[in-house]
């Protein structure tokens, strides 16, 4: 992980977006009153993304498991389509 000052990544874009891609770096890029960014590849967002909606589907998942345990489920009638 690198952390790089505004002007040092505006005056050297492309080596630090070659960086990212090529060497799967992840760059912090510091600003004023510490609005800091990152700059990370689009397969690794992608990849915390999947990540996020994987656990959020778990927990769903979670909640439901533990509101059978508590009797707090219901049984439906299955309905049959012709």
């Amino acid at each position: 992980m690198l952390a790089v000052n505004y002007s040092t990544i505006r005056n050297n874009l492309k080596n630090y977006c070659d960086k990212v891609t090529d060497e799967y770096e992840t760059v912090i890029i510091t600003r004023k009153d510490e609005k800091n960014v990152v700059l990370i590849s689009l397969d690794e967002y992608n990849a915390m993304a999947k990540a996020v909606k994987n656990t959020a589907y778990l927990a769903m998942i979670d909640k439901s498991m533990a509101q059978l345990a508590r009797g707090e489920g219901k049984v439906h009638e299955l309905i049959e389509v012709d």
